[in-house]
């Protein structure tokens, strides 16, 4: 599991792999590398696979704030990318996955396919009624980051966003690892909610044309289908698959389906 400056910070990955085709993996926020493991084990014989800890996970450096969080992503990103010597594949989940659209936007010429799994781009689906209640049920966390309740917050972020564990019944070290990253949420909570990067403004996912995998879970919370409603509607090459039984962490509780959406994109 090697380690090195990505992105000008200090970032630990994991390669596995035996494929011809380069394949980089983003994960989701307070989770780390190795959430990918059961849908790597699956996809060993078709990539070589990088999948990195994002600032503040995993193993790699913590976030300081002074570079926002998503730029930071991109940019680590952004050089694994650069070190393949042809298009790759981007692979991302939930903020993992904003960031890889961002990246595949920026340039398509050198992604050969993207899948997007659950990202939370609120911006994309800003006038629908799902948005509205998401908000709402967002305010559990948010009022308890505002009174500095970081356990609270911990605890709201992971009912609403987990994979459906009482929060009570979780391993003590998972609950120590989230409230020690909660922070990371509110650093990336600007991005999810606004169109920083323009990317629905100036016309860039129309652009997008290489495939594109929406892959999403049919228990996940309902403002994850107006995003991939909204995302759809605009993609040029764009396939879309709803996993039974499973809900925002599916690379986790549901690696093989996840798997199979991939390998028949690719």
């Amino acid at each position: 599991m090697p380690e090195g400056l990505r992105g000008g910070v200090p970032v630990h990955w994991r390669v596995a792999g035996t494929g011809g085709r380069r394949a980089i993996l983003a994960h989701c926020s307070l989770a780390h590398s190795g959430a990918w493991k059961g849908v790597i084990e699956r996809l060993a014989a078709r990539f070589s696979i990088v999948a990195f800890d994002l600032p503040g996970h995993g193993r790699s450096a913590d976030w300081d704030g002074s570079v926002p969080l998503q730029d930071l992503v991109v940019a680590i990103a952004r050089d694994f990318r650069d070190e393949a010597p042809d298009p790759v594949d981007l692979i991302g989940h939930s903020f993992g996955a904003t960031s890889l659209l961002r990246l595949a936007a920026e340039a398509p010429e050198r992604v050969r396919s993207l899948t997007l799994i659950e990202p939370p781009f609120y911006a994309a689906a800003e006038t629908s009624p799902e948005i509205v209640a998401q908000r709402g049920a967002d305010s559990d966390f948010e009022d308890a980051w505002a009174r500095g309740d970081r356990v609270a917050a911990a605890r709201a972020f992971s009912d609403g966003w987990g994979n459906g564990t009482p929060w009570d019944e979780l391993p003590e070290a998972t609950r120590n690892y989230m409230v020690d990253r909660i922070h990371l949420i509110c650093g990336s909570g600007w991005v999810i909610n606004a169109d920083r990067a323009c990317l629905l403004a100036r016309g860039a996912l129309e652009e997008l044309m290489v495939p594109v995998l929406l892959l999403e879970g049919a228990m996940s919370p309902p403002v994850i289908r107006a995003v991939m409603d909204a995302l759809e509607a605009r993609l040029p090459d764009v396939r879309r698959v709803v996993v039974p039984g499973a809900g925002h962490m599916l690379p986790i509780t549901h690696p093989e389906p996840v798997a199979e959406a991939i390998a028949a994109l690719v």
